[in-house]
């Protein structure tokens, strides 16, 4: 059975064009050419890839990341709540409204305190801004040693310049060292990405991304043992090409270097759509799809193929969408993070209170304040408060019974029932309601 599995999977009219066996492409004359058994080797590389990028981050990354002042910032890890933690585990980490009135029920959280762990929790599974310059700093300096290799591999070659010459001879092409080096590193490169994607910082593309990582293994193995290996050394450089250069501007991003990292991302930008909405569409699958049919008749591994080449071209469609719009963002002057990921949740203002691991409430009142509304003030006495309908600014001319709060706060509160008006602040300036004084009126013009 698996015999006969195997046989069919190898027929040579699968991957072969007519006329052609396996036995055409069999090492003569000194002549090597490529076999899918020299794939082997890749899984080894690929493991040892691993122990180097360990070895890499460790001793050049990290050193690296200190240098260029990248710090972490101090998080609030969520109090260990077995009830919040299964809801997280099990159901979702951002818990609906419903939810979290059911929740506040089982654990005697309030509303608030369970919006807020789950906030914690949430950045306690993001990645810290060390791990991201670590994984952009590796996959920097892979991408740029192997964009110059390639080039060096295919540069000096006569179908670098004439497409046509892709096909000259075709399937009858020997290999040499350095395309066989130049294979057997890239796609051992790409098979470590594999392994490691579930430990890697995750993006919101990450779904494309295992495509994409699965795609590239199986055209670089299918390019290779197919022998179209001249296409595929010139796809894999076209590829390098600007890879390096949006991993560059993620390290200057982390490191703080704005100006660099826009520059950099701007200069990625013009070459991506070039070289993968351009060149590879216009030059490189015109040359996979039209010139072998002037040779031979198609065959699966023709439409094989091509099928994956069009699997990748509308990844990259997908990716130059985002980039795009990110590089309008940087022309325009707005700020922008890399649209792909996660961006980590602040805490609330300075007012927050400790949530008990057991979670018995709070008082409903703290220092004459609403639980859950801080008053935050700064050195010119002003003042924001949450309760009001929006973000509203207050101003005190004076210190007043350390009632510096906004009107709707003072009325709620019942003080004033209880001390009567006369004891109102003398100004309050609040972006929807303005509240006076009577008797100050005259002096607060002029002060203005």
């Amino acid at each position: 059975m698996l015999q006969t599995l195997y046989d069919y999977f190898w027929w040579e009219r699968l991957w072969l064009p007519v006329n052609l066996t396996w036995a055409d492409l069999e090492d003569r004359d000194g002549r090597v050419y490529a076999k899918a058994s020299d794939l082997y080797i890749t899984l080894p590389l690929a493991l040892l890839f691993l122990i180097v990028r360990y070895f890499f981050e460790l001793y050049v990354a990290t050193p690296l990341a200190a240098l260029l002042n990248i710090k972490e910032k101090t998080r609030l890890r969520a109090p260990p709540n077995p009830t919040l933690e299964h809801f997280y585990q099990t159901s979702g980490k951002q818990p609906k409204q419903a939810e979290v009135e059911l929740l506040s029920r089982q654990s005697g959280l309030s509303g608030r305190q369970i919006e807020r762990w789950f906030r914690r929790r949430r950045n306690q599974d993001r990645p810290s801004l060390l791990k991201k310059f670590r994984e952009a700093s590796w996959r920097f300096t892979f991408y740029l040693i192997a964009f110059i290799a390639g080039m060096a591999v295919i540069v000096d070659k006569p179908w670098f310049y004439d497409m046509k010459k892709v096909w000259e001879g075709y399937p009858i092409q020997s290999t040499i060292p350095s395309q066989y080096w130049y294979y057997m590193i890239e796609l051992s490169f790409y098979w470590s990405l594999l392994f490691s994607i579930a430990s890697d910082v995750k993006r919101k593309d990450f779904k494309e991304q295992i495509i994409h990582h699965v795609a590239t293994i199986i055209l670089i193995s299918f390019s290779w043992f197919a022998n179209y290996i001249r296409a595929g050394t010139l796809i894999m450089a076209l590829h390098d090409s600007s890879d390096y250069l949006l991993e560059s501007a993620k390290m200057f991003n982390y490191a703080g270097w704005k100006n660099t990292c826009n520059n950099i991302f701007i200069v990625f930008a013009i070459v991506f759509i070039i070289t993968r909405l351009v060149i590879l569409p216009f030059w490189i699958l015109h040359c996979t799809v039209v010139y072998p049919l002037e040779l031979y008749p198609a065959f699966f591994g023709y439409y094989f193929f091509n099928s994956m080449m069009g699997v990748l071209q509308l990844l990259h469609v997908f990716w130059a969408y985002f980039i795009l719009r990110m590089a309008h963002k940087f022309i325009t002057g707005k700020l922008v993070e890399d649209e792909r990921s996660d961006p980590e949740e602040t805490e609330s203002s300075e007012g927050e209170e400790a949530i008990a691991g057991g979670g018995a409430k709070s008082r409903p009142l703290a220092n004459g304040h609403p639980v859950g509304h801080p008053v935050v003030s700064n050195n010119h006495h002003y003042q924001t408060c949450s309760s009001c309908p929006q973000s509203h600014l207050l101003q005190s001319q004076r210190r007043w019974s350390g009632y510096h709060r906004c009107p709707l706060l003072w009325l709620k509160s019942g003080r004033w029932w209880a001390s009567g008006w006369s004891h109102f602040p003398p100004r309050f300036l609040c972006c929807w309601t303005v509240l006076r004084h009577p008797g100050k009126q005259k002096s607060e013009k002029k002060e203005e």
